[in-house]
């Protein structure tokens, strides 16, 4: 006998659904109907999770960075070192940018641009996200000076937003090109300033 979803079920799956429509077309192509059809779910069921369509937004792009968070995370704590552990992260961001896989493009690269403009709290949303994922580079930057990995005259917050400034706007290049070559700069760079290379 099956059970009936819950409610934090269902407004997951509504937002599980929305993430790839929003990855091939943008924010303001997509429309509710459109999420909810594909989602088989009714109109007034939205509303009871969402008050609009910037709420949904938000919620979107939280859902994004939690779960994008939890595999940072995973690939930052793995046994090695800190170098050895920052490479894997940026590895994946590479692998995950020029794979086929549609799913694991990054969100942020997608959107930020038009959201940011558009709504102050999805806006707010990226900003958060962001900051959390330079402030675990900026852990793992930190450790690599303590066990040796890392040259002790990086600047551990600075290095962080660099890194991941440099890995965005290669992903968005690399976007607009359709070329993976901005990748392939970034981690030559990545390796060089990692004192990996």
């Amino acid at each position: 006998m099956s059970t009936a979803p819950t409610s934090t079920d269902v407004r997951r799956h509504i937002l599980d659904v929305a993430h790839p429509l929003f990855l091939s077309r943008g924010f303001t192509a997509v429309g509710l109907t459109e999420v909810l059809s594909a989602a088989k779910v009714p109109k007034g069921s939205f509303y009871h999770y969402f008050s609009s369509k910037e709420a949904f937004g938000q919620a979107v792009l939280e859902a994004y960075f939690d779960s994008y968070l939890e595999r940072t995370n995973g690939l930052l704590t793995q046994p090695g070192t800190a170098q050895q552990r920052l490479m894997a992260y940026f590895v994946d961001w590479l692998e995950s940018q020029t794979g086929d896989e549609a799913q694991s493009r990054c969100l942020v690269v997608k959107l930020g641009a038009e959201v940011s403009d558009l709504s102050d709290a999805m806006r707010s949303a990226l900003e958060r996200g962001t900051r959390a994922i330079t402030a675990r580079l900026a852990r793992c930057i930190e450790e690599g000076g303590s066990d040796g990995s890392l040259p002790t005259s990086l600047d551990a917050t600075s290095t962080a937003m660099t890194l991941y400034q440099n890995w965005l706007g290669a992903s968005l290049l690399a976007k607009i090109t359709r070329d993976r070559t901005p990748l392939d700069t970034a981690m030559k760079c990545t390796r060089q300033m990692l004192g990996n290379v």
